[in-house]
C-alpha cells in the first residue's frame, strides 16, 4: 500500500509539472534540431516504440504531443544529467564511473552471461513480474534496488546485498534460490565481488528490450560515410588545412577561440615522441631552435616517418589493439614462444606503410590470399597470428568449452579491433544494444570453428588443450637466442631432463607430489623439454609461427544461453546482418569473405574506426571517445562531419596511415599549446572542441626508452626474437627461472621488444599503464599514483641509469656547470633551462659532497619531473 501511495503521489506531481517542462525535454532529446526525435536520440529507451504509433522510427507531430504529456511512456524522458566531475583520488576512493573499456569487457565476459542465465528471468525488464521490485539489467536499477533497498554499494562488496545474497550466508536472502539451482560457483561469486569492487561497471542507459534489429541500423555508425566540404568559418586567417576549418566551425558555434600555438621546442619534442616514441637529441634541439620554421618542422616530420622507429612506435599502438602478449594468461599462463614474429610483422607493416585494408585482410585470412613472392609468403602466415594471440584457459577439461571460448575471444577481438563493435556480447542472447543477433554470433562462430588455430603449445601438466605451431618456409628469420644445438648440448639437455625425472620419481615415492619442490622440479623439466622441442633432430633451430589455417568446414549450433551442453539449431556460416545481403558461404571457413567485407571501402565502420584510432594517438582523445565501441552504447562523435571527411580521404588516398598522420600533423590544431584558457575551460572542460592540445603523460614505453636514451644506454638495433622464445612453450614461470632477473632491466633494446607476460607484467611498464594484453585496448588508462614517482626516485635500476647519465654528462668534453646543465635540459626536456631553473639545479648539485652523486641525483629528479613525463 505504501508503494502504491508513493506511486500515485509521484504521478500527480509529474502531471502538474509536465506541461511546463514538456517542450524543454523535447528540445533536449532533439539533438540535431530538426523537430523530430529518433530512437538513437532517445537513447534506445523502451518507451520509444509505444509512443511511435505509426512505426516510422521517428517521433513527430501528434507523437511529440503525446511525449510532451508523458502519456503512454513507461519511462518518460528526462533531461540529461550534468557531467559529474571525477572524484579527487584517494586511497579509499570508490571506483570512478563511467567505466573503462577493460571494466566493460570484464562485465560482458564474466557478469552479464550469469545475469542472463540465472537472474533476468525474475529480475529484468523482460520478466513477466519483477520479483521483490528488483531489476538487475541496468546500473541505475541496481543502485535503486528493490524492496530491501539498494542492491549494490559501488566499491564495497561487503556492504552490498547482492553479494550477500549470492553467498547464501543469510538464510532469508539467497540468490538464486535453492529451488532455482541454488548457490552459484565460488569462482562466479568472486567475479561478482570483483565487479562491485570495480564500481559496478555496466553500459549506460536503460535495458533494451526491443528486438527489432532493423531499427538499430539507423545508428550513425552504420550509415555510409558521407564526405562533405570543409565548412566556411569567420576567422579565415587561422585555418591552415581543412581539418582546421572543421574544428574552427565548431568553436565559433560556441563563441570560443583556440589558444596560441606551442613554442618551437615543444613542437619538436611533440613530433619526435608522436612519430618515434623517442626524444630529439640535444644536437637536434639546438639546430632546430637556432632557426625554427614551419617548413623545417615539416622536413623533420618527413624524415622521422622514414625512420624504422616510426614502425616501432605505431606498431606498438596496434599491438595494444591486437591484445599482443607472449603467454596465455589465465590460471595456466603457458608461454607462446613464437608470438614475437607477429610483433615484428606489425612493426614492419607500419614502417612500410602497408595499405591498411591489406593489413586487415592478412590478419584475418592471410593464409588464403596469394603471396606476391616467396619473400612475402611467410608474412601472410605470420599475420594470422592475430587470431591466435588471445587469452586461453589451457587447463579447461571440456574440449568443446575450450573451443567455444577460443572462438568467442576471436570474435571479440576481430569485431572490436576492426569494426569497433562488441559482437561477442551476443554469445548468450541477442545484443542488448547493437543490431547483432545471437544467430549472427553463431554464424560467425561457424567461421572460426572451421579455422585451425595454431597457438603453438605442447601437451603437459595444466595444458590439455595444445596445438602445434606451423613450420615456416626457409626465408623466415631465426631468433637471436637460438644458435644451432650441438650434439653435446643436446645430450646435456637430455641428461638434465632425465635427472629432473628421477628427482620427481623419488619425491612421488615419498608421497610429495603436492610439495613445492616437486612442482618446481616438474616446471624445470617441462621447460627443458619445451626448449629441446625448438630444434630439429640435427640441431638446426625450427622456424615456427603461431597462426590460423583452414580447418574442416562446419557450421555451428546455436548454444542456448551460450551453454555448451545446450546445443540448439545449426546456424549456417555467414556474415552478420550488418553486412547486408552478403552471399552465403558455401566452401571453406569463410574467413576470406569476412576479411573482404571488413576491409571493403563500402563498410561504414572500418575506415572510421582506424581514423579515430590515429586521431586519438595524436590528440589524446578520439573524435569518438569510445574507440573500441562505435555501437549504440558507445559515444557519438564530437565532430561527425570531420570524422567522415577523414575516413573518406583515408580510403581515397589508398588506406595510407602515414598520409593520414602527415595530413593531421600539418594542421594548426595539432600545433596548439596545452595552455588552459578560463572561458574555454568553463564551456568545454573536456576539450572535445579542440581549443587546445589535450595535456597527457608519456606512455610507459616512451618513459622507459627516453630514460635509457638520455643515459646513453639504449640500443636502437632491433633484436630478433624474444627472451621467452628461447625457452619453448612450457609454463611461463619455468622460462622465468631460466631467464633470471627482470628483462626490462637486462635488455638494452626498446620496450616494444621486451617480453609481454600476461600474469607477470614488467614493473617499469605496468606502473605507467602499459596495456595488459588481455583485451582489445584502443585507449590505455592514464593514472597518476605515488608509486610512479617512488619508482623514478628510488628504484635501483633507475639509480644505475642515473649514474650512467651523470657520467655521460661529466665526460662529454670539458664544460663548466652552466654548459653541462644546458646540455642536460636539452637531452631531458628538449629545451634550454630558465634562469631560475639553472640557479636551483646548480645549487642542488653543489649540495652533494662530490660531482657525480650530485649530477646523478639531479638526473633522477629530472626524470621524475612533469617536464620529462608530460607529452606537451
Amino acid at each position: 500500500m505504501t508503494r502504491l501511495l508513493f506511486a500515485l503521489l509521484t504521478l500527480c506531481t509529474s502531471f502538474a509539472s509536465a506541461q511546463s517542462s514538456a517542450q524543454d525535454r523535447i528540445r533536449q532529446l532533439d539533438a540535431d534540431g530538426n523537430g523530430k526525435i529518433t530512437k538513437a536520440e532517445a537513447g534506445g529507451a523502451p518507451w520509444f516504440d509505444r509512443v511511435d504509433r505509426n512505426r516510422d522510427g521517428v517521433l513527430d507531430g501528434p507523437e511529440l504531443a503525446v511525449l510532451g504529456q508523458g502519456s503512454g511512456t513507461k519511462n518518460p524522458p528526462a533531461p540529461p544529467a550534468p557531467p559529474v566531475p571525477p572524484p579527487t583520488p584517494s586511497a579509499s576512493a570508490v571506483p570512478s564511473f563511467p567505466p573503462s573499456a577493460a571494466d566493460l569487457a570484464f562485465f560482458e565476459k564474466s557478469i552479464r552471461p550469469v545475469l542472463v542465465k540465472s537472474c533476468y528471468k525474475c529480475h529484468s525488464a523482460e520478466a513477466d513480474e519483477t520479483k521483490a521490485g528488483l531489476a538487475l539489467d541496468s546500473r541505475e536499477a541496481l543502485l535503486r534496488g528493490g524492496d530491501s533497498g539498494p542492491a549494490v554499494v559501488p566499491g564495497k562488496p561487503e556492504e552490498s546485498l547482492l553479494i550477500t545474497s549470492l553467498r547464501h550466508t543469510d538464510p532469508d536472502l539467497k540468490m538464486p534460490p535453492d529451488k532455482q539451482g541454488g548457490k552459484l560457483d565460488d569462482a562466479v561469486i568472486a567475479d561478482f565481488t570483483e565487479w562491485v569492487k570495480r564500481g559496478v561497471p555496466m553500459p549506460g542507459g536503460p535495458a533494451v528490450v526491443d528486438r527489432k534489429m532493423e531499427a538499430r541500423m539507423e545508428h550513425w555508425a552504420f550509415q555510409p560515410v558521407q564526405d562533405a566540404p570543409a565548412p566556411m568559418v569567420k576567422n579565415t586567417a587561422w585555418p591552415r588545412t581543412e581539418v582546421d576549418r572543421f574544428v574552427m566551425a565548431e568553436l565559433e558555434k560556441k563563441a570560443l577561440a583556440p589558444v596560441a600555438e606551442a613554442d618551437p621546442a615543444t613542437l619538436l619534442r611533440r613530433v619526435h615522441f608522436d612519430l618515434t616514441g623517442l626524444p630529439p637529441t640535444a644536437e637536434e634541439v639546438q639546430a632546430f631552435l637556432a632557426a625554427p620554421s614551419e617548413s623545417r618542422l615539416e622536413g623533420v616530420i618527413d624524415e622521422l616517418m622514414k625512420s624504422p622507429h616510426f614502425g616501432e612506435r605505431w606498431g606498438r599502438h596496434w599491438l595494444d589493439v591486437a591484445r599482443f602478449a607472449e603467454s596465455s594468461g589465465k590460471e595456466t599462463d603457458i608461454a607462446y614462444p613464437q608470438a614475437w614474429r607477429y610483433r615484428d610483422y606489425v612493426i614492419q607493416a607500419f614502417h612500410q606503410d602497408k595499405r591498411f585494408d591489406e593489413f586487415i585482410r592478412e590478419q584475418i585470412a592471410g593464409d588464403l590470399f596469394a603471396a606476391r613472392d616467396d619473400k612475402t609468403r611467410p608474412d601472410l602466415v605470420i599475420a594470422t597470428g592475430f587470431l591466435a594471440l588471445g587469452t586461453k584457459g589451457h587447463g579447461e577439461k571440456n574440449p568443446l568449452k575450450f573451443e567455444m571460448d577460443l572462438v568467442d575471444e576471436q570474435i571479440d577481438a576481430v569485431s572490436q579491433a576492426f569494426l569497433g563493435l562488441t559482437i561477442a556480447c551476443a554469445r548468450c542472447h541477442d545484443h542488448k544494444y547493437d543490431p547483432v543477433s545471437q544467430r549472427d554470433y553463431y554464424a560467425l562462430a561457424g567461421i572460426f570453428r572451421s579455422t585451425d588455430t595454431r597457438f603453438g603449445t605442447s601437451l603437459m601438466a595444466m595444458n590439455g588443450n595444445a596445438r602445434p605451431a606451423l613450420p615456416l618456409p626457409g626465408g623466415a628469420p631465426l631468433p637471436d637466442a637460438l644458435a644451432p644445438l650441438t650434439p653435446e648440448q643436446r645430450q646435456s639437455i637430455e641428461r638434465t631432463i632425465a635427472d629432473y625425472g628421477s628427482q620427481m620419481s623419488a619425491m612421488a615415492a615419498q608421497g610429495r607430489t603436492s610439495s613445492g619442490p616437486y612442482v618446481i622440479t616438474m616446471l624445470k623439466k617441462q621447460t627443458e623439454t619445451a626448449r629441446l622441442a625448438l630444434f630439429e633432430a640435427d640441431g638446426r633451430p625450427k622456424k615456427l609461427a603461431i597462426c590460423a589455417q583452414e580447418g574442416s568446414a562446419r557450421d555451428s549450433e546455436l548454444f542456448l544461453r551460450g551453454e555448451v551442453d545446450r546445443p540448439g539449431a545449426v546456424v549456417p556460416r555467414g556474415l552478420p546482418m550488418l553486412a547486408g545481403s552478403a552471399a552465403p558461404i558455401t566452401e571453406g571457413s569463410g574467413r576470406r569473405e569476412l576479411a573482404r567485407w571488413i576491409a571493403s571501402p563500402d563498410n561504414p565502420l572500418t575506415a572510421r574506426v582506424i581514423v579515430n584510432r590515429v586521431w586519438l594517438h595524436l590528440f589524446g582523445q578520439g573524435l569518438v571517445a569510445t574507440p573500441d565501441n562505435f555501437g549504440l552504447s558507445g559515444q557519438a562523435p564530437s565532430n561527425p562531419a570531420l570524422l567522415d571527411h577523414l575516413a573518406a580521404r583515408f580510403v581515397q588516398e589508398g588506406w595510407s596511415v602515414k598520409k593520414l598522420i602527415r595530413h593531421l600533423m600539418a594542421s594548426r590544431v595539432y600545433a596548439l599549446s596545452t595552455a588552459r584558457e578560463a572561458k574555454n575551460y568553463e564551456v568545454d572542460p573536456d576539450n572535445t572542441l579542440l581549443w587546445r592540445m589535450t595535456p597527457r603523460r608519456l606512455d610507459a614505453e616512451s618513459i622507459r626508452d627516453a630514460m635509457l636514451f638520455t643515459a646513453g644506454t639504449l640500443d636502437l638495433t632491433p633484436p630478433t626474437g624474444s627472451p621467452i622464445g628461447a625457452y619453448g612453450d612450457g609454463h611461463v614461470v619455468g622460462a622465468q627461472m631460466q631467464i633470471g632477473g627482470a628483462p626490462d632491466q637486462l635488455s638494452p633494446h626498446r620496450a616494444v621488444y621486451l617480453p609481454v607476460i600476461r600474469n607477470a607484467p614488467l614493473e617499469s611498464l605496468a606502473l605507467f599503464d602499459m596495456a595488459s594484453g588481455t583485451v582489445v585496448t584502443g585507449q590505455r588508462a592514464q593514472t597518476t599514483v605515488p608509486a610512479q614517482s617512488l619508482y623514478l626516485l628510488n628504484n635501483s635500476h633507475v639509480h644505475n641509469l642515473s649514474d650512467l647519465a651523470a657520467r655521460r654528462l661529466l665526460g662529454d668534453s670539458p664544460r663548466d656547470d652552466h654548459q653541462r646543465l644546458a646540455l642536460a635540459y636539452h637531452r631531458f626536456y628538449g629545451r634550454p633551462p630558465t634562469a631560475d631553473e639553472t640557479q636551483a639545479a646548480l645549487t642542488f648539485v653543489k649540495s652533494h659532497p662530490s660531482a657525480e652523486p650530485g649530477w646523478a641525483a639531479l638526473c633522477r629528479s629530472l626524470w621524475a619531473s612533469h617536464d620529462f613525463l608530460a607529452r606537451r
